[in-house]
């Protein structure tokens, strides 16, 4: 089995190749920006690596990991429109070095080519990569809905929050590695199976982000703390924190989130505190490591060698444990 940095070079060097139509420039500038941005390519790697675990040749998957990697980039360029985010991976977002409305149609133009590349397939088994890559799409359309009603909701559950997440975020993972395994020839109970594996670990991937916007070391992090705070995001550790504190904390901690009479520094620093004194980071790390474990059993239940075992352990493990 290939590492997960050799399919990465594969892929970085494919993406790079990837060419857009010139005209009108408007619309495909930004898309060739976006894919040039990097990012840690998880996901289209994922999709290589499956297909090669179950015998099939990787680069035969390389359509789909194009397809994954665009739809993700996609729903990225829209998702900073509706966040109002400035930045990504520390360079101006779409809509804000053009403009919202260029950036919906690059946005729509990549979901376009997303497709295209999805369905270059053996005819055998195009319509079940079709079916995987539809109902994701979908989903995390959904999430991305939940997420927003979320805004201005005061009565979000964890148990809603954690739906949004899987549907957000955990789906991509599990259809990225769905899809690699359909390529790769995996029988259904196989496939599934691996999905439920990434599916866990994309559910701890989103709490361990949630984690580290708040309580990552920034130095190693690469950027400020505190944003999700700043933005009264209703992240899990904010929703647990409503769900632990006793009525004169929970008042507390909903004032600092509605008011704006709190500098930046000082609403970070106000609501850090009430989440270390409800322990929710250690909870939180807690409902992480319950993940990595609920995903490496479908990991252990699956008829593949010891060593493609470990190679996604170890890939796993790396997701969860992360710093950055």
């Amino acid at each position: 089995m290939h590492s997960f940095d050799e399919l990465l070079a594969y892929f970085e060097d494919n993406l790079k190749e990837q060419k857009f139509i010139n005209e009108p420039e408007e619309l495909y500038a930004p898309i060739s920006y976006t894919l040039a941005l990097g990012g840690k390519r998880i996901r289209p790697v994922l999709t290589l690596m499956a297909c090669d675990i179950f015998g099939g040749n990787y680069k035969d998957a390389l359509p789909q990991a194009i397809a994954i990697e665009m739809f993700h980039n996609f729903t990225l360029i829209h998702d900073d429109i509706m966040d109002n985010a400035p930045i990504r991976r520390g360079r101006a977002t779409v809509y804000k070095k053009w403009s919202p409305n260029i950036a919906i149609l690059s946005g729509d133009t990549l979901f376009a080519y997303a497709y295209q590349f999805a369905q270059k397939a053996d005819k055998n088994i195009v319509q079940d990569i079709l079916s995987v890559f539809n109902k994701t799409a979908i989903e995390v359309c959904e999430g991305q809905q939940y997420d927003l009603n979320f805004e201005t909701r005061n009565d979000v559950s964890v148990e809603e929050y954690v739906k949004m997440i899987r549907l957000k975020t955990a789906v991509l993972f599990g259809a990225s590695l769905k899809i690699g395994s359909i390529i790769g020839g995996a029988d259904k109970d196989e496939s599934e199976k691996l999905y439920n594996f990434a599916l866990n670990i994309g559910l701890g991937f989103q709490l361990k982000d949630d984690l580290l916007d708040t309580f990552g070391d920034e130095s190693i992090f690469g950027k400020k703390t505190g944003g999700d705070i700043l933005t009264n995001k209703k992240t899990f550790l904010f929703l647990k924190a409503l769900e632990l504190a006793e009525e004169d904390t929970k008042k507390q901690l909903l004032k600092y989130y509605s008011s704006t009479e709190y500098n930046d520094e000082d609403k970070i620093e106000r609501v850090k505190s009430i989440f270390s004194k409800l322990s929710v980071d250690t909870i939180t790390e807690t409902e992480i490591d319950k993940y990595f474990k609920d995903g490496i059993k479908f990991l252990e239940s699956m008829n593949i060698s010891r060593e493609n075992k470990d190679e996604l352990y170890k890939l796993a493990f790396k997701m969860i444990h992360r710093s950055n």
